[in-house]
């Protein structure tokens, strides 16, 4: 069993920037970032395994970083210049695989944080 706990978001105003965190306790592997904006699906944004190896969407693309701290067992989002698109609840996830999948699908995430809201005012 792995528990989730994400903290960091907040109103930011465009060009502006956040740091995420994201607590976990239990066995964690591939961890993920997620986000959720309001009437549209959830949609993978960055993912890292534990050697530090990570990918991440061409939307975010350099402008968020995805980083962990494997002693702490902490995942953390960098994000840097924000946009009004950006607007979003962002969710951390994990499952127990080696390597992070090829594809964004939320299903092959097995464990889920209750989400941390991100508004980005223009």
């Amino acid at each position: 069993q792995v528990q989730l706990q994400e903290s960091g978001g907040g109103s930011v105003q465009s060009g502006g920037s956040l740091k995420l965190s994201c607590a976990a306790s239990g066995d964690t592997r591939c961890m993920a970032w997620f986000r959720q904006a309001p009437g549209k699906e959830r949609e993978g944004i960055a993912n890292i395994e534990s050697d530090g190896a990570s990918k991440y969407k061409d939307s975010v693309k350099a402008r968020f970083t995805i980083s962990r701290d494997n002693a702490k067992n902490t995942l953390y989002l960098q994000m840097n210049g924000l946009k009004p698109e950006d607007t979003a609840m962002y969710y951390c996830a994990t499952d127990l695989r080696y390597e992070c999948p090829l594809s964004w699908t939320s299903s092959l995430y097995r464990w889920w944080g209750q989400g941390t809201q991100v508004t980005v005012s223009s």
